[in-house]
């Protein structure tokens, strides 16, 4: 089973174009306009094995919002498309991500639920051209639009840049956890339930 999709998203503020394949090799190409935006999904990508392909064109005249949010709400559709309804994936994963200073911790559910908790305290207000808050906005329409109840929080760290990278990086490592086939449940979605 290819474990792989696309997705084309258009509204008025934003086009955006997604191609993911779940067993890849961190095989990536992005261009979302934004430069740190375009640095941390090369990181989702690298670090999760997950071959990432992302065109993105928005508003970023008005200001970054609309790119940032839509291109999560983009991967996050397409990621979930790929899964094929999530049939044999472990389910539950989690990292400890250390960043120079920074230590950071991702934990999450791939249950069809989605849920953010995100406690990082950034003490700048832009990282490059991109404004700090986005960057919860931008895990918010992922774990929405993915279906995944995702847990992230900086335990400690100075320095705004690594405590983002740090963020993303234990994302793109729990996603691989999570989203392995089971070699012992290959065939069977992980819940009780019988679907997810």
């Amino acid at each position: 089973m290819k474990r792989k999709a696309e997705i084309s998203r258009k509204t008025k503020e934003t086009k955006i174009d997604v191609a993911i394949n779940i067993d890849g090799k961190g095989n990536f190409k992005i261009d979302t306009g934004i430069g740190f935006l375009d640095h941390m999904l090369e990181q989702l990508s690298k670090h999760s094995s997950i071959d990432l392909k992302v065109k993105a064109k928005g508003d970023t005249h008005i200001d970054l919002h609309h790119t940032t949010e839509d291109t999560g709400i983009a991967i996050g559709e397409c990621l979930k498309k790929a899964s094929k309804k999530f049939v044999g994936i472990k389910r539950y994963a989690h990292a400890m991500i250390p960043m120079d200073e920074t230590l950071t911790r991702v934990a999450l559910d791939v249950s069809n639920r989605p849920y953010l908790i995100w406690k990082v305290d950034l003490k700048v207000e832009k990282l490059g051209e991109m404004d700090t808050e986005l960057f919860k906005e931008w895990f918010q329409a992922f774990s929405q639009a993915a279906g995944i109840t995702l847990h992230v929080e900086n335990l400690y760290g100075d320095n705004s840049h690594h405590k983002v990278e740090s963020c993303f990086k234990g994302l793109a490592r729990s996603l691989r956890s999570a989203l392995e086939v089971d070699p012992r449940n290959k065939n069977v979605i992980p819940s009780t339930k019988g679907s997810l």
